[in-house]
Order: C-alpha cells, then structure tokens, then sequence
C-alpha cells in the first residue's frame, strides 16, 4: 500500500475560516487516496524540517496575498531587505525589520543589498547554521543579482581591521553594540515534552484519558483521539470513524491549542489508522509490527502473474545479481582472536571460521589511486563475551596501524552482509572453537566438545551466489551453546529447508539433498563445495522427496521442515540521521531529503539501510573512530528510532570522513572533490561560493566497475585461488554490514539510560527534491541519446541474464545503451527524468529492470 505525506501551509496571516477550509480539503484528499496519508499542518515560521527539506536552500515568505495579476515591476531603489535564519540542516528564513535592533547573538543574518550581500553571524551560532546560510546566499545571488555581487562575511563582535564590517554597520547608521539579552526569532523547542492522550467526543469536547503510559488497545478504531506532545500534536482517527467525526476532531485540536496559546508553536500531525509514523508509535508501549514479507512476495506473484496472462516471459531475477561496487581481487587476511593475541588463520583457498570463536578479516584493495581497508570483527553465535569485546578492541587497535584509515566493521555469523562472502569467496562456517576461552569454558561447565572434525557427524547447508561466492555452513546439531544442551549429539531433520542444498557427514556415508526450490546455480555450488570439503568423497546424491531411509536415520527421524521458498524483506529507503554526543545522553534527528551537502564535518551521522547501519564520522568532530563510536551505532540499534524491529544483531560500520567507501557513497550523488576540502563546513561553503576549490587527495570514481585484470599485484595469490581459478571481481550492490550480539551491546552501552523521546525525528522518509541528487555529468552526456556516439543494443541483450550479452560496454551503464524509446518504456521517463534522480533511486529503477 501506498503511503503519501500532505502538507498544507497556513500563512501567519491567514484567517481562522482559510485554516479550516484547507483542512478539510487535506482530508478529503486523505480520503481519496485510500486514508493512508499523513497530514501535516504547516504553520509559517515554524515548519517542520521535513517539509523545509523538500525546498532547496528554502522558503522565503512573501508578503501579502497571492494574486492570479501580473506582477507589478519596482525600478526605483533597490529594496534592502534584512533576513534572519535558523537551522542547521533545514533551514527557516524569515524577513524582520531592517534594522539595528533586529540583529542578536544568536541567530544568522544576510543583509541583502544592491550591491553586495553580507553575512552576519552571531557569536552564538554555530559553524553548521552559518555554512547553511551561505546556501541561502548563493541562492539569492543568482536569483536577484544574475550572479554579479560580492559577498562579504561578518563576525559578531569583531569590528577592528574589518572593511566589510565598516560598511554592514554604516548601512545601519553606525556601530553599536548588541545587548546580551536580545532574543532569538526563533522558538525553542522544549527537550523533555509532556505526553498526554485525549479522546474527542462527537460533541468536539476533550476528555483525558492518560498521562502516563499508553498501549495500543487504549485507541478504540470507532473514535479520535489527541496525543498532545506539546511541540508536537498528533490527531488519530479510527478507520471507522465518519468524515463529520474527523472534520470536528481537526477543529476541537485548533480550539484547544488557541485556548492554551501554543496555536502558532506546535506542529499538528493528523494519522489515520494504518499510517501511524514511528515517532507516533514510539509513544506507545510494545506496538505491535505489521511487516509482513509474505504479503510482499505473494504481491510479486500476482503481478508476474498478469504479465503472463498478457503473453509477456517473466522470470525473477535471482536477488545476488548485483554489480560490482568495490574490487574483490584484493588481499585477506584472517586471524583467530585468542585473548590478547592474535592467531594468524590461513587465507588461501577456502576460509574456515569457528561459531563458538570471533575472527578479524582485514580485506584490503585498490580503489582508483589508493589502497583502501576493511576490518571485518566476526563474531561466533557460541562464542564467549570476552573474546567479542577483544576482537572489537582488535580491530580498533589495528585501524590505529593499518596505513590510511580503514572502514571497521562488526559482523555477527548468520547476518553476515553479501559483500563479507564476496571478499571471502569461498567460506566455511564450522561448529565449535579452537582457542583458549572456548575450550576452558565447555571445559569449566562440563559440556561435550562438538567442534567439527573430519571423522564427526555434520550438516551443511551450501548458499551463495557464484563460484566465487559461495558458502557452507555447518547448521545446528540438536545443541547449541546458550541452551547448555551439549548431551546431544544427534543432527535434526528441521534444519533441512527447500530452498537450500545441504551434503550430510556420517561415519558411514555423505549424503548430498537437493531442495526441490533450488537452481542449477545451487547445483553447481553444491558440487563445487564437496570438492572443497573433501576431494575424496563419494557422495549418494538425490532430489527432495526421494531420501532414502538411511539419510532419515543419520538425522534422527523425518520431521517438518520449512519447504516454502525464502523471502527477504522488502528494504525501505535510507534514512538519514546527525547525532547528538553528549556524555550522558544520546540523541538523533533525521535529516529528511539528504545529500552530501548535509554530512557536516563537525558531526556523526548514522545512515540506517535497513539491513546495515553506518555510523559516519566528520573529520572535525569531536570524536575519535573508537569504542565511543561503535556504542553510538549499538544505541542506535537499541532504540530502534525508525521502529522497524531492528536486532541488535544488523551489521554495523564505521565510516570516516575523506575514506568513503563505494558501498557508502552509493546511497548519495556524490562529489568526492566536497569531502577532500579543508577547512570546517563554513569555509569549504565560502570557498565554494567563492569559487575557490582546495583539495587534498586526488579524486576517485565512486562508481567504478572493475575488470578482471583489474589489480593483479597484491591481489590473493596473485588473483587465482589454490585451486586454480581466478578471483572474481563482483561484490554486492547492497553493502557493506555488520552485527553486533546482545551481549556485547551490554558490554559496550554505558550505564546511563537512552532517551530519544525530545529530539529524534521519526519520520519516514518518501519524498525528495528530485533536483538534490542529479547526476549533472549523466544528463549532459545523455541528454539526446539517438545523437550520441554509443551504439544501442535491445533490452533483452543488455540485461544481466541476456543469453546473447553485449561485450565491450560500461557495465554501470547499460541504460545508457537503451534507444530513446525503449528507455522510456522500460523506465517510464525521459533519460533526463531518470538522472535527475538521487543515484541509489536510479540503481534501485537499473536493478528492478535486470540492468544492474
């Protein structure tokens, strides 16, 4: 189902009549789309910073009403107009009285003249709200004076030396100083709010019915109700509830915020049913979670199904087919974490980790003109809490040796993201330990040793993607670590699955049991992984349903297993959020709309994907890429800000600033020659205004694709495998991931409780300034496709499954070999439209359509 936000903006002039009017036009409008809209009540002056962020650089009010006449031309003098701005990633600009007293010290002015446009900054504001006032000015530049103005930038307090100084202050008759008491234009919000719940009668009247804590049953779907949140105000409408109903609860809310004066300073939201934001159920206590995967993929099905009827040949595109984003011909290394020390593990050929052990995976490669490094912390499900705190520390410590500044990344077995088995290639995820820790504690509790051995019993069930990525992993056997079950010893039949090929290790025999839901790419694998496992095995293969007695009886009996195919959730769009670091607190605000623009280098961000969490870190902020770092990521984790039932388990990374990595940077149009600027956000904003442009390293593709001669030096046993085979150079397009286990979450969060009920911003994040993530290079080069010098191939060969592929193409290019009419048949739009897009929406269009 569709979701959709609607904003109406309600002029500080506007009267109580043209409110009510536009309100009742928002939820007819709710209505026709199927009551599944948030509304939002924009009052001018304090907008919500989701709806400042669909406007770039922002809003100016105009004065006056809006006349359909022609505008009427001033000639005479030029009119000076004196702004006022406040934010540091969605900014609110507001005209005040030119005058001398208008200034205070902590807000950002721009002083608009014929001739020059100044810059005001108060000794109170801080560096973020005075680079984004520079955007405000760049836009005035170029509207009201065609790019043909100087700019001038004045600090509060300092006057001495300063010429442009001389020149702001005599516009306003002369220095004075401004009084320390002059207040804001702007509003605070208050950081702890009150939460209270009324019911609406029919009659329109409130009545309260809780102020303490709220659970979902206490929303009756026949009523309305206000969660009143003081700078917040939430109206909830039960799907049962009649238009009338609704129109007298959105008056009754107006009455009672009038009567209490906050009518012009809280933000109305109005929800119906099933379209409750996070930050709404946030509120409440254990609200129940409605994603539902089936849905998703029986959705899937219905539509495949009336293209057939249509006489169209749809197939689904296998989910691992994705384009390379980083070069996997590089260099691993694998340790063995064993207390203080590190056990150096081989790396040639296949890769064998230990569930009840943590292993450190360095991958290092070439991207464009430099080495980059990953530091993988692998994390066992039966391994001991101290050796996951060590392999953290380990990687950490390494990072501080390792030349150049690499990405640090905790991943938890079983949520191991794509791109870990491309770069490993060829993994085995064994049962049991081999270090100190392991074996003293199935030792101290007296447990049987169940790590594998070549003459054990085991179950393993044969995944990946490709020849070169591919895994087998060793499924439970009746026992697992924290159940303290280590008596048994027999394998189970329900850890089979259809989707899956598994080989069974007995004794007596290897048994190799194909799932009836699997591919001929599973089969290759399967063979492929017997060879690995033992080159001397002679294997008794057979399909589902045709098991012979004896595999049933290796397994402990028949007994149901999943036998339907498995669906990965759907993945919502990245959101965006700038955190706050305070010592005893921790806090974050979602930045809606983002770019690159937005990653201030004063500050941390987190980046949630849904399926992977990235904390990034600014070259300029405050903290240092350590164990601080990664407790943000765990918090975040922990409060689960957008509501989605996140584990603590997700991978995690750790970016810094000028060491993006590609699977990073796909998620923004980005401009690499912005992140290697000097300077704070301020001065590289200045500079660019200016024109001036300093970097520090040589730019690098963040989209390059790699070809197969691509790094042969330092590559993996000079790019070919023990056995032959050459490395393969194809990661996955959806990142880089890491996970974390409860237990270290605990280890790692400090003692003082979350809170994120005052700042975090909840909402989710649809819409974008389509403008904000254009490729400019894209559109230009494929602005008039049929004139261009590439040749056009048809769809079907072009495609990453075509049975007749086109050779000598840019592989992160194939639309743009796609004739104006077929692209827009297959896209919908224009090949303008499409790289006017942000750069993750155009490679979520390429991969629906088979093409990335």
């Amino acid at each position: 189902m569709l979701e959709h936000d609607v904003h109406y903006w309600l002029g500080k002039d506007a009267n109580e009549v043209e409110s009510l009017m536009v309100s009742d036009k928002a939820l007819e409008l709710d209505l026709a789309l199927g009551s599944c809209t948030v509304q939002y009540q924009e009052k001018q002056g304090q907008e919500s910073a989701k709806f400042l962020s669909y406007f770039k650089p922002c809003i100016i009010p105009c004065e006056g009403v809006y006349t359909s006449g022609p505008e009427r031309s001033n000639r005479g003098t030029y009119h000076i107009t004196l702004l006022a701005c406040k934010g540091e990633h969605a900014i609110s600009v507001k005209e005040v009285p030119f005058s001398r007293s208008s200034l205070n010290h902590d807000d950002v002015f721009i002083l608009d003249t014929e001739s020059k446009v100044y810059l005001f900054s108060g000794h109170n504001s801080s560096i973020q709200e005075r680079a984004k006032a520079l955007e405000v000015i760049k836009y005035i530049k170029e509207e009201k004076h065609g790019g043909k103005c100087q700019v001038a930038t004045i600090e509060d307090g300092k006057f001495v030396g300063d010429s442009d100084a001389g020149e702001f202050w005599s516009i306003f008759g002369g220095y004075a100083p401004i009084p320390r008491d002059s207040s804001s234009f702007f509003k605070k919000q208050h950081d702890v709010p009150f939460v209270k719940l009324f019911l609406i009668t029919i009659q329109g009247k409130l009545c309260e019915t809780s102020s303490g804590t709220f659970s979902r049953e206490m929303l009756d779907r026949e009523k309305c109700y206000i969660l009143d949140c003081d700078a917040e105000v939430y109206v909830w409408m039960g799907r049962c509830t009649s238009i009338s109903e609704r129109k007298t609860s959105i008056t009754a809310t107006e009455d009672f915020l009038r009567s209490q004066g906050r009518s012009t300073r809280s933000l109305v939201m109005v929800l119906t049913e099933g379209s409750e934001t996070p930050k709404f159920k946030s509120n409440f206590v254990g609200w129940p979670q409605t994603d539902n995967p089936k849905l998703y993929e029986e959705g899937k099905g219905k539509v495949a199904a009336i293209f057939k009827q249509q006489g169209y040949n749809i197939k689904e595109l296998p989910e691992e087919y994705c384009q390379p984003l980083i070069n996997c011909r590089g260099k691993l290394e694998v340790w063995g974490v064993n207390g203080d020390h590190l056990s150096i593990m081989p790396s040639e050929g296949d890769i064998k980790l230990f569930s009840g052990d943590c292993h450190i995976v360095k991958y290092t490669y070439q991207s464009s003109q430099r080495d980059e490094s990953i530091l993988y912390a692998w994390l066992g499900t039966a391994s001991i809490k101290e050796d996951r705190v060590d392999a953290i520390s380990h990687i950490i410590n390494m990072a501080k040796s390792t030349k150049g500044t690499p990405v640090l990344a905790q991943i938890f077995e079983g949520k191991e993201p794509d791109q870990f088995f491309w770069v490993t290639q060829r993994l085995i995820v064994l049962k049991g330990g081999t270090f100190t820790r392991y074996i003293n504690f199935i030792q101290e509790k007296g447990f049987a040793d169940n790590t594998y051995s070549a003459r054990s019993s085991a179950l393993f069930r044969v995944q990946g993607s490709s020849l070169e990525n591919m895994q087998a992993i060793q499924v439970n056997m009746g026992f697992h670590l924290r159940a303290m079950q280590y008596d048994c010893l027999c394998l189970v039949a329900g850890s089979l699955n259809s989707s899956y090929c598994y080989i069974l290790q007995t004794e007596a025999a290897v048994f190799s049991w194909i799932g009836s839901l699997t591919l001929s790419r599973d089969h290759d694998l399967l063979d492929r992984m017997l060879e690995l496992l033992n080159p001397a095995w002679q294997p008794k293969s057979f399909r589902e349903g045709g098991e012979p007695d004896e595999f049933w009886s290796a397994l402990g009996g028949k007994v149901d297993y999943p036998r339907e195919k498995e669906i990965r959730k759907h993945i919502e769009d990245p959101h965006l959020f700038v955190c706050n670091c305070s010592e005893d607190d921790f806090k974050v605000k979602e930045i809606f709309s983002f770019t690159q623009d937005d990653l201030t280098t004063e500050d941390v961000f987190i980046l949630d994907c849904y399926t992977e969490i990235y904390v990034w870190l600014g070259s300029q902020s405050n903290v240092q890429p350590n164990l601080q770092t990664i407790q943000f990521g765990l918090k975040y984790l922990e409060g689960d800000i957008l509501a989605q039932g996140l584990s603590l388990e997700t991978p995690l990374y750790m970016v810094t600033e000028r060491h993006e990595p590609e699977f990073f940077t796909c998620f923004f149009d980005w401009d690499v020659s912005k992140s290697h600027m000097d300077g704070n956000s301020f001065e590289r904003k200045l500079a660019l205004l200016r024109g001036e442009k300093k970097l520090e390293t040589p730019p690098r593709n963040s989209s390059r694709t790699y070809s197969s001669e691509y790094y042969q030096s330092g590559s993996r046993s000079k790019s070919v495998s023990s056995t032959g085979m050459p490395r393969s150079a194809s990661p996955s397009l959806s990142g880089s991931q890491l996970a974390s286990s409860t237990a270290i979450a605990k280890k790692l969060l400090s003692e003082q409780p979350v809170n994120h009920s005052s700042t975090v911003d909840f909402h989710k994040l649809e819409s974008r300034n389509p403008a904000d993530g254009a490729d400019l290079s894209l559109v230009a080069e494929n602005d008039d496709d049929d004139d261009a010098n590439l040749l056009k191939y048809p769809y079907e060969r072009l495609t990453l499954t075509s049975d007749e592929p086109v050779s000598d193409i840019d592989l992160t290019k194939r639309e743009a070999y796609l004739s104006k009419a077929e692209f827009l048949e297959k896209f919908g739009m224009t090949t303008r439209a499409f790289y006017a897009l942000p750069k993750w929406r155009q490679n979520k269009l390429k991969i629906s359509l088979n093409l990335f």
